[in-house]
């Protein structure tokens, strides 16, 4: 199968210490039909330098100021015409073959809209410190957070597509948890496919935006989540709300009432989802149940 165009951003600023490493994860992946544009914020630590020595086995780059990662994202998107889309930050890596399994899951089910892949965890040097056990989300089991709230945006991709039925954008206000609010819209339009496959990485670090400010974090997922429950659920989810908050405050019933609530949410992740893995040396889909 002729695979598809596959449009990749790295947004950057100031990251001189990661960047090379980033672009040499992209550039090795040796992918025919790779559409890369890095988009510099104006940096001035020796980023640009870097980019520079790159540049002719790239679609192009360019250096500015912005409002931002996700100004800086869509900014690059308006650039491209791949089929196929995701972005890799400058302090993480894509996996090696990552861009093969992105290019031929989507090249052999025409049906599928967006894919996640393994999440992996990388440490200081870019090696890998963990790879968790396969997850899968349906859109309420993800609003709700089950089986874990956020899904990897290292390791996700989607069609160009389901990205313009979304709106065409990342919410350029948001400092850290524009990709939580972006899963959030394509949930509204297509399933979530996971791949049993490592596709990109997250690097820990000192400095990320998400882990330096976890509770932060967590609480703006939380708001997002919370308002597209009550968008979609309306008065229902604001009267469980009163009565999960009332009753947590009734010693003699709330252990009864969080107890039920667990019941309730493993039924939830016990919901079949579809999963795509290797077999045979072929990608087969089947349904599986998450293993939380």
């Amino acid at each position: 199968m002729t695979p598809p165009r596959i449009s990749l951003i790295t947004p950057v600023f100031n990251s001189a210490h990661y960047i090379e490493q980033t672009i040499q994860s992209v550039l090795s992946q040796n992918y025919p039909n790779l559409e890369y544009f890095i988009i510099d914020g104006g940096s001035t630590d020796g980023t640009v330098e870097i980019i520079r020595k790159y540049e002719r086995r790239m679609t192009g780059w360019v250096s500015e100021p912005d409002q931002g990662m996700y100004d800086a994202l869509n900014k690059g998107f308006a650039q491209t015409s791949g089929e196929v889309m995701g972005w890799i930050s400058a302090t993480d890596l894509l996996r090696p073959g990552g861009l093969e399994v992105v290019g031929s899951v989507f090249a052999e089910f025409p049906e599928v809209e967006w894919i996640t892949g393994r999440r992996t965890c990388l440490n200081e040097e870019g090696e890998v410190k963990r790879v968790d056990p396969l997850m899968t989300w349906t859109r309420y089991s993800f609003l709700l957070g089950v089986p874990l709230r956020h899904i990897q945006q290292e390791s996700t991709y989607w069609r160009r597509s389901l990205w313009e039925r979304a709106g065409g954008r990342v919410d350029g206000a948001r400092r850290s948890a524009g990709d939580f609010e972006l899963w959030t819209r394509f949930f509204r339009f297509a399933e979530l496919y996971t791949v049993d496959a490592e596709i990109g990485g997250f690097r820990e670090h000192a400095g990320s935006d998400s882990l330096e400010d976890l509770d932060k974090f967590n609480a703006q997922c939380e708001q997002i989540a919370e308002g597209e429950l009550r968008a979609r659920l309306g008065g229902v989810f604001g009267a469980y709300k009163r009565v999960d908050k009332a009753i947590g405050r009734v010693p003699k019933v709330r252990a009864a009432w969080y107890f039920g609530k667990g019941l309730a949410l493993k039924g939830l992740c016990s919901i079949p989802r579809h999963v795509i893995a290797r077999k045979d040396g072929a990608w087969e889909m089947r349904l599986a149940r998450s293993r939380a």
